[in-house]
């Protein structure tokens, strides 16, 4: 991939204030999004004893706003590429406060199911965007680390919720944590206020192609190759992701007897081996390549899922967690650098948010398959099958994806 002479200039090659106030921007927003999630991963069983839910309704919560997320990241990432970065960012932030300040007015489950969809809507626009917006701020040889920069906002967003939610909850209820969600939305917009678009977008949109974005991703069979290749590798990532950490505090309680305190130390540990991936990923994609970085992330947790469905005592359990969410979501940090390689300006965001978010909207079935295999079977068994998903993962990987590093965007 080269890069031609008409838009050389419009290519960073240093950080500069716009690209750190890009990545603030978009790291905030992913934050955003983590601590929503978690926040109602937490809040279940509080909700379904308050509401009167099923298991099957609590677990549904999570899957439509991972669903709306879907909706939200096609529509948001599409209307991105054609009317800019940061005014459709803007958007997303809106739609979201708006659906989850009205969530903690919901009298049941069917009109909190519809808030946390149309939430989920405008959860979906802001991981595409943001790491289009990054990755056209930031130049190459840090792309990847910018990448996992955005990334790590998520870990700091569920952090936040671990922390939060066991000294707020008893006093303000799981209305009350809704609507404290909502306050990192309003620090995004006005960080966002501040931004401007990326020179190559705006470059690039003095030229744009006919085709819709969506189209773009499809356009040929080398093209769809790589979306293939990339919604299976963001379905492996979040199926993995949802599946462990939406049910395993719940399996630390029942199980262990874990109060919910105690929950939230697991949760804050395995965080700590995330975000810690997270940024070790981003590093070495840069110096190494993205597919050999992919390539050990995916081994490792193939390995580690295997190892910790294993372990009985507590303390193993916390601390090979931690090793465990090293691997398993340290692969985050690379799907905003390698998708911004492999598609081009007027698709970029769309890819980001499409690819990523369907991702999302099979993984959002995670929590729903492990609490399934966990009843049937046992949690233990539930965990040791995602060991054959990172096996696909690789495949994926080998066969679908090239090495794209250094890669100016075109």
């Amino acid at each position: 991939m080269s890069i031609t002479a008409d838009h050389a200039d419009s290519v960073p090659t240093t950080v500069d204030s716009n690209a750190w106030k890009a990545l603030a921007g978009s790291g905030l927003g992913y934050a955003m999004d983590g601590f929503d999630l978690l926040i109602l991963g937490f809040m279940l069983r509080t909700i379904a004893a308050d509401l009167g839910l099923s298991q099957a309704q609590s677990a549904s919560l999570v899957t439509a706003t991972l669903i709306g997320a879907v909706i939200g990241g096609i529509g948001f990432g599409m209307l991105s590429d054609r009317l800019g970065r940061v005014r459709v960012l803007t958007w997303t932030i809106v739609v979201f406060a708006v659906f989850t300040g009205l969530c903690a007015f919901a009298q049941g489950y069917w009109d909190l199911l519809f808030y946390r969809t149309l939430a989920g809507v405008g959860l979906g626009g802001e991981f595409g965007i943001g790491m289009a917006l990054v990755a056209e701020a930031w130049p190459a040889s840090k792309r990847a680390r910018a990448s996992s920069y955005v990334g790590l906002g998520w870990q700091l967003g569920v952090l936040a919720a671990a922390i939060a939610t066991p000294l707020l909850l008893p006093v303000i209820g799981w209305r009350g944590m809704f609507a404290v969600g909502v306050f990192p939305a309003v620090a995004a917009y006005f960080i966002r206020a501040s931004l401007h678009e990326p020179e190559v977008f705006v470059e690039k949109s003095k030229d744009r192609p006919k085709e819709s974005a969506l189209h773009l991703l499809v356009k040929d069979g080398e093209t769809a190759k790589l979306s293939l290749g990339m919604v299976i590798l963001c379905s492996v990532q979040n199926f993995g992701y949802y599946g462990v950490m939406i049910w395993l505090p719940n399996y630390l309680s029942t199980r262990f007897g874990f109060a919910l305190t105690q929950s939230a130390m697991w949760t804050c540990v395995t965080l700590a081996g995330m975000a810690l991936g997270i940024f070790m990923f981003g590093h070495i994609a840069d110096r190494i390549g993205r597919r050999p970085a992919f390539f050990a992330y995916m081994l490792g947790a193939a390995v580690m899922v295997l190892v910790y469905s294993r372990l009985t005592d507590p303390i193993q359990l916390l601390v090979v967690g931690a090793i465990m969410g090293f691997f398993v979501n340290g692969m985050l940090g690379g799907y905003g650098a390698l998708i911004s390689e492999l598609f081009p300006t007027a698709a970029r965001a769309t890819a980001q948010n499409v690819l990523f978010n369907i991702g999302r909207g099979v993984g959002g079935f995670g929590p729903v398959v492990v609490g399934a295999i966990a009843t049937a079977y046992s949690f233990e068994t539930a965990i040791a099958g995602l060991a054959a998903l990172y096996v696909l993962d690789i495949l994926a990987m080998w066969l679908l994806i090239p090495e794209r590093r250094g890669a100016q965007l075109t």
